[in-house]
């Protein structure tokens, strides 16, 4: 009998072939003694000056002749000039999604590929170094929430964006053009690279070798996973996840929690705190999609992995800036996403009187809207929301349904579970309660965007039928029931929940397409597959089950009733 037990903020898989190892020392103990050419790659934004130099001295100190080459002096001038650096005139809240490979900012025909040395190792590091031609190649790796961290508040050095050395990192290159190279490059060299290196502790880096890496990321991939989860700090932010759940955010508010954002998030390995690397979630949907993401899947998408939970607190703060999502046309032409940002909104806790912005009302008018946008913007004076926007109560278990181009906004007082597609980075804001940035200035909005892609024609009674829906119960057994809560034919997930309210188990089979489970409400429930495996999730926890593992349970722990929420792809 499975005992309830409370969120777990770091959970930790074991590693699968090899064992994972503290210290540079360690790291290169099987660094082989013969002349070779080691490259050290990763991410622009890390302090690779000193890394480099860390890495060196280990090699030193154990006897070898170092020569050490930083990869960013390889580059094309020309090449990062036209492919890192944004146009004098470029939007200044968005960026298009970079399409180049990290390949094309080498000019190799004029700067020749770095040759073996005679003796000792050539270490090459930077971004690109593995391109160089390496014996060996390792990976240098930081979780993307400290790289955004250290940007937004200039903890590291000057240079940090991908070919712009000296320059004080922006957050607008690093999320449009850093990371979609560098995690393109990076999947690229997955079954090759020889060993992986988790940098959050840089005197005494985790690390884990290739083989081992790939062997883990085999095993993970055959059973449910759950992802660590984080929280950000914003404006609006509240304290329910610091209440309830523990975390105590540097910067005050729990408002943004991140519990599956494939392309931030990691999976822990190790056996404790004190050895452990955090793999990055996209290479399990880029070493195994088929067993991961399930054939229709990955068929639809590639590797991409396109529906993400996380949550949106404001119990104790205040309203999230009114805005929508790009709709499908104008997120592939203008931003360059191949698919868009369709959201739902599940409420899992609230404050009375909480409400949720949503939709038009039937006398909106678009033109009045936008001057007062603009007064708003250029005088202060307030926008009168509820002219514009329907409100409607929060209700635990509600969900409101938001296609790409609806406005929208979580209320004050809420604890929203957001289940959306994976696109995250482009909230097209018209109102933002006239909150201010650190410097005092009105925080900047994409209205342009906002109105340009503003859906006008389902409003007033059709915002309720539509978005507002009820559940609708598909398949029951003895104490349980599957329902709809969400779906409409423009969105290519569905929203499903599992009400256990008795002591038997809800009966569940992938179908070849993976699911995410949330519980939303009670103490947990075990998750078994396979022949005697299982997976333990706890209240607020989020779990994806991998299209392969085909049957499942659910079988609730504690003893009252249990809801728990899925998601899964509807289309292909």
């Amino acid at each position: 009998m499975h005992q309830p037990r409370t969120y777990e903020r770091n959970p930790r898989y074991p590693a699968t072939g090899g064992t994972v190892i503290a210290g540079w020392a360690a790291a290169v103990a099987d660094v082989p003694r013969t002349p070779a050419v080691l490259a050290l790659d990763g991410p622009a934004a890390l302090d690779w000056t000193a890394t480099a130099e860390a890495l060196a001295g280990a090699l030193r100190q154990r006897g070898d002749r170092v020569t050490v080459l930083d990869a960013r002096t390889l580059w094309s001038a020309a090449a990062v000039e036209r492919l890192c650096v944004p146009a004098a005139d470029a939007d200044p809240f968005f960026l298009p999604l970079a399409g180049f490979a990290m390949a094309d900012l080498f000019d190799f025909a004029a700067t020749g590929v770095p040759a073996r040395p005679d003796e000792g190792v050539l270490l090459v590091f930077g971004p690109g170094a593995a391109l160089c031609s390496p014996d060996l190649v390792w990976w240098a790796d930081l979780p993307k929430r400290y790289a955004e961290e250290a940007v937004a508040h200039g903890s590291l050095p000057l240079g940090v964006n991908l070919g712009r050395p000296g320059v004080p990192g922006e957050l607008r290159s690093l999320f449009y053009t850093d990371w979609p190279v560098s995690d393109r490059h990076r999947d690229s060299l997955a079954p090759r690279i020889d060993r992986w290196v988790d940098l959050q502790n840089p005197r005494s880096p985790a690390s884990l070798d290739g083989a081992a890496l790939r062997d883990t990321l085999d095993a993970l991939a055959q059973g449910p996973v759950r992802t660590r989860p984080f929280f950000n700090s914003t404006p609006w932010g509240g304290r329910w996840a610091a209440r309830e759940l523990g975390f105590t955010p540097a910067h005050g508010s729990t408002a943004l929690g991140y519990e599956l954002i494939a392309p931030e998030a990691g999976v822990l390995v190790g056996e404790d705190a004190d050895a452990q690397v955090e793999l990055p979630f996209q290479l399990l949907c880029e070493l195994h999609p088929g067993q991961f993401l399930g054939e229709p899947v990955h068929r639809r998408f590639g590797t991409s992995f396109p529906i993400r939970f996380d949550y949106l607190d404001t119990i104790g703060g205040g309203n999230l800036s009114l805005h929508l999502h790009p709709r499908e046309q104008y997120m592939r032409e203008v931003f360059g996403w191949p698919y868009t940002q369709h959201e739902t909104y599940y409420v899992t806790a609230h404050e009375p009187g909480a409400r949720v912005f949503l939709g038009l009302r039937e006398s909106m008018d678009v033109d009045v809207m936008r001057k007062e946008v603009r007064a708003a913007i250029d005088d202060g004076v307030p926008l009168r929301v509820e002219d514009h926007i329907q409100t409607h109560p929060s209700q635990a278990g509600q969900l409101f349904m938001i296609p790409a181009g609806t406005p929208h906004a979580s209320g004050e007082g809420n604890l929203v579970l957001e289940i959306s597609a994976t696109p995250y980075l482009y909230p097209l804001r018209f109102y933002d309660w006239l909150r201010t940035s650190g410097s005092g200035a009105p925080r900047p909005l994409s209205y342009g965007h906002g109105f340009a892609n503003l859906d006008s024609a389902r409003r007033g009674d059709d915002v309720v039928k539509d978005l507002v829906q009820q559940p609708r119960t598909l398949r029951e057994g003895e104490g349980w029931r599957e329902e709809l809560i969400g779906a409409l034919p423009e969105m290519f997930y569905a929203v499903h929940r599992f009400v256990i309210d008795g002591p038997g188990a809800a009966d569940d089979d992938t179908g070849g397409r993976f699911h995410i489970l949330n519980v939303s409400a009670g103490d947990g429930v075990v998750v078994e597959y396979a022949e005697g495996h299982h997976h333990d999730l706890a209240f607020a926890e989020t779990l994806t089950v991998p299209a392969g593992v085909g049957p499942y349970r659910l079988r609730p722990v504690g003893p009252g009733p249990v809801h728990v929420v899925k998601a899964l792809v509807t289309e292909g």
